[in-house]
């Protein structure tokens, strides 16, 4: 799973993290994702933000959101020095959000800050017969993470996993109440 940190598609975040981070941390958020994906209208660089400290302090997505206004500025200070880096050969659109609510997990610290939520993780390979699992987050040790799925625990190692993310699950639906007497 680190591996994937270092180099996803073509990008190489040890040459790309110098640059994002500093100006991240000095408008306040701090570095959750970056990918470079090839979409139809083109290459896209995305680059996921949440408020600075959110890992530190364990957040949860809600706390860790950020605004539109914190992207635009991240986005009009991080264009121009990219350009002058130019870490990425081609031309590319930059765009800069938040993770949302089905948040990627990308390390054994993303598992251990979400344990009790629910996760998907898509395996490259069998773990005990399964290649998708999507239950709760139970436990994370140095070599994997357990998850729970309607009671019976599966033991991950990281290594097996392609990609991770939070779910989010709506609540209930709110009983219908007595319509109110009208007067």
């Amino acid at each position: 799973m680190e591996a994937q940190r270092t180099a996803r598609n073509g990008l190489d975040r040890s040459k790309i993290e110098p640059i994002v981070v500093p100006i991240l941390t000095a408008l306040g958020a701090e570095l959750v994702d970056v990918e470079l994906t090839s979409e139809p209208q083109g290459w896209v660089l995305r680059v996921l933000v949440e408020k600075l400290g959110s890992a530190e302090k364990k957040a949860s997505t809600k706390d860790a959101a950020v605004d539109l206004d914190l992207c635009s500025n991240v986005a009009r200070e991080l264009s121009p020095a990219l350009d002058v880096v130019d870490v990425i050969p081609h031309r590319y659109h930059l765009e800069v959000g938040s993770p949302g609510v089905e948040r990627p997990l990308r390390s054994a610290a993303d598992f251990a800050r979400f344990q009790g939520e629910k996760a998907k993780l898509k395996l490259g390979r069998d773990v005990a017969g399964q290649k998708v699992l999507r239950g709760a987050i139970t436990s994370v040790s140095d070599g994997g993470v357990s998850i729970d799925q309607s009671g019976k625990v599966y033991e991950v190692p990281f290594d097996a996993i392609q990609k991770a993310n939070l779910v989010f699950e709506f609540g209930p639906a709110p009983k219908p109440g007595k319509p109110g007497k009208k007067k």
